[in-house]
């Protein structure tokens, strides 16, 4: 007796579940490592073997093992019809009904397309919140707050003042910064600062004054921001004492590795208070005092160019 057409060749497996509790043991096992490596890691692993075992056990339980051999059915040999014409007889098939469902998606297609769309769903439920977590920091909350750095009658026209201040209060003092502040008077009947960042564009090394500086002179202000301390300093510019950057009096670049100007600050003035406002990066300052012309651009790390073609070599920033 012959085989059914098709009947010789292995069978598939069925579609099981088992793949998808083998993916949420590996997301659970990544989630662990970040979250809890002692308890939800081991319970991951534990999922991940259970799983992985029970879907190897599927995939091999008809693999292997003999073939029956089957005796061939003997049969007395008939003699032949005599052929019939083509355009005689019935037909060798039934003409299809129309009405007959044909059958366009079996069912192992269907659980195929389930069990995968299920183990999507799952590894997504899993994995988004792991990645919101941890990139949503970088990107929330970011913007600087405004800082009041006192009345402006502490800041001598024509003249430098350290300023030191906190960034954040609720943080104390690890957000505590430190800026070089000049009046530079009135510029069409408003009053105009120049406050450079003392971080330079190198590495990020704090800049010092090439000048002198007044500690005997220092005062002390009392701000929403907390405690607000201006020292004058008379410099010929900044130098970084690290890598031996050296910056003009406007926070231009004259000599060393750094890559463009010093940083700055927006700043405002209200009910006679200067208001330290956001940083932004400078790539040259034209000019100076209140009649400069600034390169603005958004505030870039320690190293990265602002202008020129290097510029297009930098990833993304998130907010700083």
């Amino acid at each position: 007796m012959e085989p059914l057409h098709g009947d010789d060749k292995p069978h598939a497996p069925p579609p099981t579940l088992w793949p998808v509790g083998f993916a949420v043991g590996i997301a659970c096992v990544l989630v662990g490592l970040i979250v809890s490596p002692l308890v939800v890691a081991p319970i991951g692993a534990v999922i991940t073997l259970v799983f992985g075992f029970l879907w190897v056990r599927d995939l091999t339980r008809d693999s292997g093992g003999p073939v029956a051999e089957v005796e061939p059915e003997t049969r007395t040999a008939r003699p032949a019809p005599p052929p019939i014409p083509a355009n005689e007889g019935e037909a060798a098939l039934p003409a299809p009904d129309s009405e007959e469902e044909i059958e366009r998606f079996p069912r192992s297609k269907f659980l195929e397309g389930t069990t995968l769309g299920l183990g999507a769903v799952i590894g997504g439920i899993v994995t988004l919140p792991v990645v919101g977590f941890a990139a949503a920091p970088a990107f929330l909350h970011q913007g600087s707050k405004d800082v009041d750095l006192g009345p402006i009658d502490n800041f001598p026209e024509g003249q430098f003042v350290i300023a030191t201040f906190m960034s954040d209060p609720a943080a104390g003092e690890v957000s505590r910064r430190t800026a070089y502040v000049r009046n530079n008077g009135a510029v069409e009947g408003e009053p105009s600062f120049t406050i450079v960042s003392n971080r330079c564009v190198h590495l990020g090394c704090p800049v010092q004054p090439n000048g002198p500086v007044f500690d005997d002179q220092a005062k002390k202000a009392t701000t929403d921001a907390g405690e607000v301390t201006l020292i004058p300093t008379q410099p010929a510019g900044f130098g970084c004492p690290c890598h031996g950057g050296q910056y003009d009096t406007e926070g231009n670049r004259t000599a060393g590795p750094p890559v463009r100007a010093l940083d700055r600050f927006e700043f405002s003035i209200k009910n006679s208070r200067l208001i330290l406002g956001k940083p932004f990066s400078v790539g040259e300052v034209d000019g100076e005092g209140g009649e400069a012309r600034i390169k603005k651009y958004r505030l870039a790390g320690p190293g990265e160019h602002v202008d020129g073609p290097e510029s297009i070599l930098y990833p993304l920033q998130p907010p700083h």
